[in-house]
């Protein structure tokens, strides 16, 4: 028995960036928290990724049969999808190319009751791996031991 209940909107008509900055918000979120976010953000992005979070909490209800208060977003991404072009007619008969950018956009709900879902939140800092530091030594410059730029002439 899977774990995750997916939903994928196909060939939305916005940029794949517009989209990204609202998805990145979301990321990890528990399914009411989310809700609650997508309702509040002035972003116009944020009604087609409501329906498709809303699609996908409905997938994993009926399809596991989940309850709804215990899934958790875990992946969710934007792809660039196609772009669609029109010719817009200017003056003297010429015309101006207007390029119409559409996204993919994947919603992949996890049941944190059914498996071991991992908060990254949660995770102190002593147990994330440390990064090595560069060795960088101060070297001391001292401007008059050569006489200076005043000098020369």
């Amino acid at each position: 028995m899977t774990t995750e209940a997916y939903a994928l909107g196909q060939h939305i008509s916005m940029s794949a960036h517009k989209a990204r900055r609202v998805i990145d918000q979301i990321r990890g979120r528990s399914y009411e928290e989310t809700l609650m976010i997508l309702e509040l953000m002035p972003y116009r992005a944020c009604y087609p990724i409501f329906k498709l979070v809303y699609s996908a909490a409905a997938n994993a209800s009926i399809n596991m049969g989940s309850n709804k208060a215990n899934l958790v977003i875990s992946k969710a991404e934007v792809n660039q999808g196609t772009i669609v072009k029109r010719l817009k007619p200017r003056a003297r008969g010429r015309s101006f190319a207007i390029q119409k950018p559409t996204c993919h956009i994947t919603i992949v709900m996890k049941d944190i009751s059914l498996g071991g879902y991992i908060d990254t939140d949660s995770i102190t800092w002593s147990q994330k791996p440390k990064r090595k530091k560069k060795d960088t030594t101060m070297s001391y410059y001292d401007m008059y031991s050569n006489g200076g730029t005043w000098d020369k002439k």
